[in-house]
């Protein structure tokens, strides 16, 4: 099942997509919004499987044409978004390319930190930053949608708690955030608002792509026109998100409609390119010393997506332009 919001007020109204990400319906009275049918998802997604059904058989008499421009973020606003660092190899690059080694722990243990959830950008809406100077970057990576989770789970009880997945453009400040660890105090202003794929989907969607809490598809980025990366999702995949999940519920219980992330997509076959600039430019400081790719400058284009084995897309993309932003 693929499921989607549109804009209208602050939580958006929820849509139910077709397969191919051609036509949408609306359900109202079964769910006026994606979070009212994750707090209900026993009883809500049968009944919304049942009008997907109907939607990919051509028998639904209300859909419409699907439009990524018309999306908001499907949880346009989130009580709980984190997000996780499962590509340990990524977090040894960026700790190699400033000479500083890298605690045995992250092999073992799951970095995660706490993002701001009450602002989602839609798949299609400008990113709007204040400054060039604050060292704009995207980051591509994939995310679970979980029910209600209880405090203590392990990993290997978490997989029935994963209700959807997609994508994120977890954007990042890079010149501001060097201050703000050294503080001790993690991530704020330079986290700012996170883009989402149009859709989420249900595990189900991605058959054998989906196994053992990891997607085992590339995930696609292009800054431009540039390919810049296309690394796979399940290769050097350190924690699973079974594995973040249960890291992320150790001393706290998990609303339903918690957003999980999976941190940076990396490989460590180079020759896949990069899921952020700033991977590519830690390459290229322990390569030849110091970095030579730009970060992103205001008009800038970045397009995150995920196909299929038949080159079909899974999401839908986010494919957005980063804008400058005039402070009231």
């Amino acid at each position: 099942m693929k499921l989607a919001s549109l804009k209208a007020g602050r939580d958006g109204q929820l849509v139910v997509v077709s397969k191919d990400l051609s036509q949408r319906v609306a359900a109202p009275d079964i769910a006026q919004t994606l979070q009212e049918a994750l707090d209900h998802w026993e009883t809500k997604a049968p009944a919304l499987e049942k009008v997907y059904d109907r939607l990919n058989a051509g028998e639904h008499p209300a859909t419409q044409a699907f439009d990524s421009r018309f999306c908001t973020a499907p949880l346009p606003r989130a009580f709980q978004w984190l997000d996780g660092s499962a590509y340990v190899n990524h977090v040894e690059l960026v700790r190699k390319a400033r000479g500083a080694d890298m605690p045995e722990s992250f092999w073992t243990d799951p970095l995660m930190y706490q993002g701001g959830s009450d602002k989602m950008l839609g798949p299609r809406d400008d990113v709007p930053l204040a400054s060039e100077e604050w060292g704009i970057d995207f980051e591509a990576e994939v995310i679970v949608v979980t029910d209600d989770v209880p405090m203590g789970i392990g990993s290997d009880q978490a997989a029935e708690h994963i209700r959807l997945i997609g994508l994120v453009n977890d954007v990042s400040l890079r010149n501001l955030i060097p201050a703000e660890l050294g503080k001790g105090f993690g991530f704020m202003q330079s986290k700012p608002a996170s883009s989402f794929s149009p859709v989420f989907v249900t595990p189900d969607e991605l058959g054998e792509s989906w196994k053992d809490g990891v997607i085992h598809r590339p995930l696609t980025v292009h800054r431009g026109r540039e390919l810049f990366g296309e690394p796979d999702c399940a290769t050097d995949m350190t924690f699973n998100f079974h594995r973040l999940i249960a890291h992320a519920a150790k001393t706290r219980f998990l609303g339903a409609g918690t957003i999980i992330g999976s941190g940076t997509i990396s490989n460590k076959d180079r020759s896949v390119g990069s899921c952020c600039i700033a991977e590519r430019r830690m390459l290229e400081t322990v390569a030849d010393g110091k970095p030579v790719t730009p970060f992103l400058q205001f008009g800038e284009r970045v397009k995150i997506e995920m196909l299929d084995e038949a080159g079909d897309s899974v999401f839908g993309a986010i494919d957005q332009v980063f804008v400058e932003y005039s402070t009231p």
